[in-house]
């Protein structure tokens, strides 16, 4: 196909698009990441063991891990921008149901949470790889960066919201739906512009089935698991862990948005750079000394200032693995058909262990009643994310 044909060409359009592509950024993780400072309240006030509150994060996981394979077919069928937007309404459902203090509705509205934003999660690289071939490692620091800001926006305004505006954690959780109504909004007018216009190329249906031999894939698989698994237990568990240490939860919640805003910049620059070079092994070198020295530092404890030196290294980590894993994606496939079949076998494979992070660290709590085991597994893990890390960014193709 003509590359011409891929790109918009009415420049209203292209801004509409690239508008669509970064509000659809922002609803990628607030609906997640506003629950970790409001984890005890929630645990508390509906009655909930530690193990049973980290399903409200691991759900989101294991719907990411079952939809990762089908939203591709689901674009085939109806339209990457109407799969979007189907993307957007079950976010919005299940925002909405997520905040009745009830645990049915609870866990049914978490799971639908996790199943809206995966199907804009999988399929947003692959749009981008679509729209703009030639800036495939600038749009994806734009994206990633975006995702990220509003992940820490949300962690930060959550405890305010539900405290010093008295809304309660039903409302401070419900009132990211707005970002959610705004993206739909942008994608009606974008397609209603675009629906005289040639159909765009289909996605390709990923199948996790011929690269299960790959060793390449799976430490590619392995290492956006890890630092998925990473990710997710750190907005779930630190706010707690901070809390613990003696810190109000209200300061815990913002030093959360602190760790995600200080990711920024690593965030952003981590895929630029890796274009750069054969291989990113150095990347991740320097990606396990910021997770060693800000987990480690945290299962060491000290004073306040000493726990804002590991956090930011947290950050840091953090910040790189998520946009160098998504990066990956292409730069380990010889052609886009199997980047979208690694794309679906890592983030099937990838989510369905992170999933596990926050139910297992929090039934480690629970066993233990202290969190020097559970960080100390933390720990660990990160350990384990550079060892599949260096495989994963060797200078060869699946």
């Amino acid at each position: 196909m003509n590359t011409k044909s891929l790109h918009t060409t009415k420049p209203t359009g292209r801004f509409l698009l690239i508008a669509g592509i970064i509000l659809i950024a922002f609803n990628l993780r607030p609906a997640i990441t506003s629950v970790g400072p409001l984890l005890g309240t929630i645990r508390d006030d509906i009655g909930l063991a530690n193990w049973e509150a980290g399903m409200i994060t691991s759900l989101p996981l294991l719907a990411f891990a079952i939809m990762s394979p089908i939203a591709p077919r689901l674009s085939n069928r109806i339209g990457s921008g109407r799969a979007l937007q189907f993307g957007l309404l079950l976010l919005i459902i299940g925002i909405i149901s997520r905040s009745i203090a009830y645990t049915p509705t609870l866990y049914i509205g978490t799971t639908l949470v996790g199943l809206g934003i995966a199907v804009c999660n999988v399929l947003l690289p692959g749009l981008i790889k679509e729209k703009f071939p030639e800036k495939v490692g600038l749009m994806t620091s734009v994206y990633s960066t975006c995702m990220a800001s509003f992940a820490a926006l949300a962690s930060g305004l959550s405890i305010p919201l539900a405290a010093n505006l008295q809304l309660g954690w039903q409302l401070s959780l419900v009132s990211w739906v707005i970002l959610a109504f705004i993206g739909i909004g942008v994608w009606s007018v974008y397609l209603h512009k675009q629906k005289n216009e040639r159909p765009k190329q289909q996605f390709f249906e990923p199948t996790a089935a011929r690269l299960t031999k790959s060793p390449l894939a799976w430490q590619v698989t392995l290492f956006m698991g890890m630092q998925s698994f990473l990710f997710y237990v750190t907005i779930s568990w630190l706010p707690e862990i901070l809390h613990d240490y003696g810190l109000t939860i209200g300061t815990a919640g913002w030093l959360l948005s602190y760790m995600q805003f200080i990711s920024l910049p690593a965030t952003f620059i981590a895929p630029i750079l890796a274009d750069k070079f054969k291989n990113q092994q150095g990347i991740i070198l320097l990606i396990g000394l910021f997770a060693v020295t800000g987990y480690g530092g945290l299962l060491a404890g000290g004073s306040f200032w000493l726990l804002i030196v590991w956090i930011t290294s947290i950050g840091f980590a953090l910040g790189a693995s998520i946009s160098l894993a998504l990066a990956l994606l292409s730069m380990r496939a010889a052609d886009a058909k199997q980047a979208a079949e690694l794309s679906g076998m890592a983030q099937s494979f990838g989510y369905l262990l992170a999933a596990a992070g926050p139910f297992f660290i929090g039934l480690l709590v629970d066993a233990t009643g202290k969190w020097s085991l559970p960080i100390g597994a933390i720990l660990a893990v990160s350990l384990l994310m550079v060892m599949a890390g260096m495989g994963a960014t060797r200078n060869k193709l699946v």
